[in-house]
């Protein structure tokens, strides 16, 4: 048997130019990632605090890192995670 992350809540930072929609169809597309769930908490001048749920059989969680990083936006915190043996 293997662990697979299934749900993950990640805090994140994001540059304010970066639109939402671009980045969750990105995040779709990492693999193992079937719903992508964004929601800005907060916004400052330069930068936008999102919150953002992912869902899906195996997400990939190094490949959304990437994903993120090509868009400019970071990881702070993850939040909630729920795993799976199978």
């Amino acid at each position: 048997m293997t662990t697979h992350i299934e749900r993950i809540v990640v805090d994140a930072l994001k540059p304010r130019e970066l639109s939402i929609v671009e980045l969750s169809k990105a995040l779709c597309d990492v693999k193992g990632v079937r719903e992508v769930n964004i929601i800005v908490a907060e916004v400052d001048v330069r930068t936008e605090t999102i919150k953002i749920t992912l869902r899906g059989d195996d997400i990939n969680y190094d490949g959304m890192v990437e994903m993120m990083d090509e868009f400019g936006a970071v990881v702070r915190s993850i939040d909630e995670i729920s795993t799976r043996k199978r």
